[in-house]
């Protein structure tokens, strides 16, 4: 079983033709409203995409915004520890959409700023815990700490990047990140693969957008190319990722077989809009990847060259 500890918002979604520049105004068009926060999004790609067994600890406002939230965590069959706040409103997340999917996001925090380290719900039937940064960062580190000391692997997604604690960084098995967050935590001088070296970490994941991911996993380098699809939406791919690839770990696969399960429920989640509406099913995602049984091989050397693997001798095919 799965637990996520983390945030939970209500995004609120303009699209536009692009994100606007600092000071300009751009006319939008549709506006939606939808279940999103990086905790709540794995959750359900664990459950959904993932098809694993999936807890969640969330903090939730008094109010109206959490109803949508609840609901979808519900529908997705994840099971709720929830932390009610009385003074401080559900959180929420406003987002301008473009319409070349890309996106630009504000965060107001509101109830996930009141999680604890203390809230963390017993670790019985365990295997992950999985964290993002969208929540007090002490709190992050008491759950890691507490989790690793019972035998459960902890998986960190480090976003929204920031430096994180040495004590946090020690207490993680697998650290998933972008780019942008890898230059956060690891400088942005040389290759990926030589910044991913430079982490005190077994397992680490760089996330490349439409060209994949790379993995290093206890000094032996996997590439995963992306799986083309025409992008609508990049809101909740990477969480979507994320989640499919721990709830693909927990079910027994290795961490090759993960990245490909990953890679193709994030590719789904990008042709559709939303954040959690988007996540596809376990079925869609099995359905992709027996159409793409075969990898382009010059989108793996391509993906190499990127990386700075130098030969792809050491990488699966």
């Amino acid at each position: 079983m799965i637990l996520v500890a983390g945030s939970a918002n209500l995004d609120f979604v303009v699209r536009a033709p692009h994100i606007p520049a600092p000071g300009e105004t751009v006319l939008g068009g549709a506006f939606q409203t939808f279940p999103g926060g990086k905790g709540a999004n794995q959750a359900i790609a664990c459950a959904r995409a993932g098809g694993a067994r999936t807890q969640m600890l969330l903090a939730l406002g008094s109010d109206a915004y959490a109803a949508p939230i609840e609901h979808s965590l519900r529908e997705a069959g994840v099971q709720m520890h929830i932390v009610r706040s009385l003074a401080e409103p559900t959180g929420t997340a406003f987002i301008c959409l473009a319409d070349s999917a890309e996106n630009a996001i504000t965060v107001a925090p509101g109830a996930n700023s009141c999680l604890r380290g203390s809230d963390l719900p017993p670790l019985t039937g365990v295997s992950y815990l999985l964290l993002q940064l969208e929540t007090p960062i002490a709190a992050v580190t008491t759950w890691a700490q507490a989790a690793r000391a019972q035998g459960v692997s902890v998986v960190l997604n480090a976003a929204p990047a920031c430096e994180l604690p040495v004590a946090l960084l020690g207490s993680i098995d697998l650290l998933i990140v972008n780019e942008g967050e890898l230059a956060c935590l690891a400088g942005s001088e040389g290759s990926i693969i030589e910044r991913m070296q430079r982490l005190n970490v077994a397992r680490v994941i760089v996330t490349l957008g439409p060209r994949g991911c790379c993995a290093l996993d206890r000094g032996e380098w996997l590439l995963q190319p992306a799986f083309p699809v025409k992008a609508v939406d990049t809101t909740a791919a990477g969480d979507t990722f994320c989640g499919a690839l721990v709830a693909a770990l927990s079910l027994g696969a290795n961490l090759a077989e993960a990245l490909r399960h990953a890679s193709a429920a994030a590719a789904l989640a990008c042709t559709r809009l939303g954040a959690q509406a988007s996540i596809p099913s376990y079925d869609e995602v099995q359905a992709l990847l027996r159409a793409s049984s075969e990898r382009p091989q010059h989108s793996l050397s391509a993906l190499a060259h990127h990386c700075g693997v130098p030969t792809l001798s050491n990488v699966p095919a």
